[in-house]
């Protein structure tokens, strides 16, 4: 029995009202500690992906962050080194199974271990409509929001299955629920990523793999900031500042509000969560749920 309060429990026999005491076990706050765990963290070179490694590293986990720019990936390396944390960069494009192979490969020789995948790597939002998409558009989006999603789930899976345990982190988008004009193919290819939460998580249960989904909103990074770059700087301010506007908690997200959903998920605490998805964007989702209810 885990040391807990001692909170007073009741029994009737025959006429006699018994009192005893019963030890009611805490929480133990050390479920959410990564000590020891290595996580891979794919896109982890800028915004959410980069949030996340930190937020990782800080709870504990040995991390690989990959992504295409190494200079960039060792620029997070250093930080993550700068507060004591272990990281590795990897370059490497998940839009290509060899490049897949070889990332997982690496970090195998590096740490020996996978326990924590977070599948964040993903194409922009690229505008177009359904009627302008071309075949070109929707090649790039699907082959790594999907292709690569999926296949690097694979092979992480492959690891957790021998090694008795794992967690799969994916980064879809409230686009997936719901999809924004003017980026099918993207909103598709997030609807996508939630299917295969769902598709692992039904298969991997049995081998005590959790794989989950993180849908976030609008949040402060350089991909959403691109919706913008045709303005000038103060038409751009001005858009972002509505659009903070618009959102009902008042204002858009910060990749650290996402971080704290991903080190949940990918520690003991979240043991008996799979095949869910946990949506963070300020209410928007629910605002038009609620509106559409009312209409």
């Amino acid at each position: 029995m885990k040391a807990g309060m001692i909170i007073p429990a009741f029994m009737v026999r025959g006429n006699i009202l018994l009192l005893f005491q019963e030890e009611c076990p805490m929480f133990d706050l050390s479920k959410f500690s990564l000590k020891g765990k290595v996580a891979v963290v794919t896109g982890g070179s800028r915004g959410i992906g980069k949030a996340i490694a930190q937020g990782l590293a800080k709870a504990g986990a040995r991390v690989a962050v990959t992504s295409r720019k190494i200079d960039d990936l060792n620029a997070v390396a250093a930080e993550i080194k700068s507060f004591g944390g272990e990281a590795v960069p990897i370059q490497s494009h998940l839009g290509k199974i060899e490049e897949i192979q070889k990332m997982v490969e690496a970090v195998m020789n590096k740490f020996g271990r996978i326990d924590i995948l977070v599948n964040n790597a993903g194409a922009s939002p690229a505008m177009a409509s359904v009627l302008d998409a071309e075949e070109r558009l929707w090649e790039t989006i699907m082959n790594l929001n999907l292709k690569g999603v999926y296949f690097t789930s694979q092979a992480a899976a492959r690891i957790m299955k021998k090694q008795g345990k794992g967690k799969i982190i994916n980064i879809a988008s409230i686009d997936g629920f719901k999809p924004e004009q003017g980026v099918s193919v993207y909103s598709i290819s997030k609807a996508g990523v939630r299917m295969i939460t769902h598709a692992f998580a039904s298969e991997l249960a049995q081998f005590n793999i959790q794989v989950n989904t993180i849908a976030p909103g609008a949040v402060d990074t350089k991909m959403m900031n691109s919706h913008w770059f045709h303005l000038s700087p103060e038409e751009a301010k001005k858009a972002k500042d509505l659009t903070g506007k618009l959102i009902p908690a008042g204002r858009i997200g910060d990749p650290d509000d996402i971080a704290g959903a991903a080190v949940y998920l990918a520690s003991d605490a979240s043991d008996y969560t799979t095949g869910a998805e946990i949506v963070i964007d300020g209410g928007v989702l629910l605002a038009s749920m609620l509106k559409a209810e009312e209409g």
